[in-house]
């Protein structure tokens, strides 16, 4: 058991010794990729500092690691204005466009060129940092240059950026950067949400973007942002760099994140040399870069050349040209997805193209086909969206050949041979037969997924293998598999086969919303899951509902509400449920997750703010248990607004409309468990 200081002076030493090694480790670990000590040692000593801020909360500083994991959700991000305008670039994408720069450039500062610092422009989203002595206490995204957001609680989650900067540094800094998401992390958070039935995000600077603005910065911190300053807007201490080649080392001896690929050009032969190596070099990166900013180094040649009302005259924006190859189309195959959706892609000859070699490309419907009018046998022009998705841009018609012919989406499934529907209104021809094999594996899939049933250990290749040994055909027959089949499987063995099925074994209690979202209903997310199981609380009643019952239920609408009767319409959905009861899987929500009659029934809550002592999501069960919903908005029908430290907009529109305004403790009393 951890062991405490017994005083408060006690605790507060040791928590600033644990807070200046782990800013150590940080270091070394994140911005050096030298780490001392392992992960185990590591989390030990935030563990330690973490039990200590708990019990002694007076000693919490902004510039804790532990405020590195994010904390509750805010009702939403505050505006801030930049005192210094972050404004545009302008962009070149030519060599005589580049020429035309320098060419003002030398001009304006009679006919000499200064150095010039060559940058990579990174993919992602601009911020500004602002540490006041030392300690970062706001970071805000660009905005309209102006008028950013408030993204403090996100930003401080970035592990290669410092809480605190070391002894020397001035007593006011605001640093300008970009803040992405590697390859590596964007390819594994995509992965995650295929897993969950999520929408994928497009590329990195998307996924960044999105992850930067979330409300619930614990989200942010599970996405592994990573971020490189390149520029100083404000510096108030000892002398102030003299040049952007300063500026840079100044930062990176402050422990901050630099892009170690830049180089100082003394001529515009220098600053073509240094895109040449780039323009192909990047993709050996674990980031997207999409060109290049060059800017006259010394700060009184900035300053002498001024700013337009749009951009500043010292730098340029230089992009790489979209990387396009060419290849001729092969063949056009559809894909079956896990609800049906027949997808066309083009299958082509292997073309090189943004570092890695490609071969396909989802034409994503047959109206995105049929606009581009793509044929096996064209000649397309194919590209990288984002230097990571490939897609064909357009056919090269003057190459067609003459027995080339539009290419039809099928009438029937090419996986189950029964016929293909498209809804009105809809542009998915989709195939609805519930046996159909493509269907079958993808649903699958979905249902042992961690947010669905939570079958850990059983991967995509591992289903498809008990698929192809026809030990499984549905759900349902996973419940019935048996070690001695499973060990007997290449790659199993016995350990690997118990795991499994003891994960299997423990599904069976998994309750209702989360067998709701594992069936893959159509429109049935986890949120409308939950929302169903706690309305109709067992399968056998959500069942026997009727459209209009289910419309009813808040946040329910037509759409969601057809597609649940018509998944209880088929027979083959009828009896997959019947063998999931059979196996004993739970058809209603665990003891205690509702409470018809308890204490809160009938009753909305809202919470805004910091708990005390629970996380929004345990005081949102711990009311749901009681039998009462909690909404996101205040309203006159709120029965009280639960407020935390550092209440938000929801706590001042409470008070506007005279509703009872509760703390944790009046929760708790109110549920039964308090003081």
């Amino acid at each position: 058991m951890l062991k405490l200081p017994e005083t408060a002076a006690a605790a507060a030493e040791r928590a600033a010794s644990l807070r200046a090694e782990l800013r150590r480790h940080e270091h070394l670990y994140y911005a050096l990729a030298r780490p001392e000590v392992s992960d185990a040692e590591y989390d030990a000593l935030s563990r330690e500092l973490l039990a200590i801020e708990e019990r002694w909360p007076e000693l919490v500083t902004p510039d804790s690691p532990t405020r590195r994991v994010g904390g509750a959700p805010v009702d939403g991000l505050p505006n801030v204005r930049h005192e210094v305008p972050l404004l545009s670039l302008e962009n070149a994408y030519s060599e005589a466009e580049l020429d035309a720069w320098l060419t003002r450039v030398t001009d304006r500062l009679d006919g000499r060129l200064p150095e010039v610092v060559c940058e990579l422009k990174i993919d992602g989203l601009s911020i500004s940092l602002v540490y006041e002595e030392g300690v970062l206490v706001r970071g805000a995204t660009r905005g309209d240059g102006t008028t950013g957001e408030d993204v403090t609680p996100n930003v401080r989650t970035i592990r290669v950026l410092p809480l605190r900067l070391p002894e020397g540094a001035p007593r006011l800094l605001e640093v300008r950067g970009e803040v992405y998401l590697g390859k590596s992390s964007f390819q594994a958070l995509n992965a995650a949400r295929e897993e969950a039935g999520e929408p994928l995000f497009a590329n990195p600077r998307n996924a960044a973007a999105g992850s930067l603005r979330l409300l619930d910065s614990r989200e942010t911190a599970r996405r592994r942002l990573s971020v490189f300053l390149y520029s100083v807007a404000r510096w108030e201490g000892d002398r102030a760099p003299a040049t952007q080649e300063e500026a840079l080392g100044a930062l990176a001896r402050l422990g901050l994140p630099v892009n170690p690929h830049h180089a100082v050009a003394r001529s515009g032969a220098e600053v073509k040399a240094f895109l040449a190596e780039w323009r192909e070099k990047r993709h050996t990166l674990d980031l997207e870069t999409d060109g290049a900013v060059l800017k006259v180094s010394p700060v009184s040649d900035q300053q002498r050349l001024g700013a337009t009302a749009k951009f500043p005259r010292w730098a340029l924006a230089y992009k790489f040209p979209a990387e396009e190859a060419t290849t001729r189309v092969t063949a056009i195959v559809v894909q079956v997805g896990r609800t049906g959706v027949l997808t066309p892609v083009a299958e082509f000859e292997p073309v090189l193209l943004a570092g890695s070699t490609v071969r396909r490309a989802t034409l994503h419907n047959y109206e995105d086909l049929s606009r581009k009018d793509v044929r096996v046998g064209d000649t397309v022009a194919v590209e990288k969206a984002g230097d990571v998705i490939p897609k064909v841009t357009r056919v090269l018609l003057e190459k067609r050949p003459p027995e080339a012919v539009p290419f039809e989406m099928p009438a029937a499934c090419p996986e189950c041979g029964e016929a293909v529907v498209r809804e009105e209104g809809e542009v998915a021809v989709r195939c609805v037969s519930g046996s159909c094999p493509a269907q079958v594996k993808e649903a699958i899939r979905h249902y042992v997924a961690r947010r669905a049933m939570d079958v850990e250990g059983l991967g995509e290749e591992r289903v498809d293998q008990l698929l192809a040994a026809g030990l499984i055909a549905d759900v349902a027959g996973l419940y019935a598999l048996r070690a001695e089949h499973l060990a007997a499987l290449e790659r199993w063995g016995e350990k690997s086969a118990a795991n499994v099925l003891a994960e299997i074994e423990r599904s069976k209690e998994a309750g209702l919303a989360r067998l709701l979202f594992g069936l893959g209903i159509r429109h049935v997310g986890e949120k409308t899951g939950r929302l169903l199981a706690r309305r109709f609380g067992a399968m056998e009643a959500l069942a026997a509902a009727t459209e209009e019952e289910l419309t009813a239920v808040p946040e329910i609408g037509p759409e969601t509400s057809r597609s649940v009767r018509d998944w209880f319409g088929l027979p083959a959905n009828v009896r997959l449920l019947s063998k999931l009861s059979e196996a004993g899987v739970r058809m209603n929500e665990p003891e205690g997750a509702i409470a018809p009659g308890g204490p809160l029934s009938g009753m909305t809550f809202v919470l805004t703010g910091t708990l005390p002592r629970r996380t929004r999501e345990e005081a949102t069960a711990a009311i749901e248990r009681a039998g009462g919903k909690v909404s996101g908005s205040v309203s006159r029908k709120t029965a009280a607004v639960v407020a935390g430290e550092e209440a938000g907009s929801k706590l001042e529109k409470a008070r506007a409309l005279g509703v009872p305004v509760w703390s944790e403790d009046d929760l708790e009393r109110a549920i039964g468990g308090g003081r």
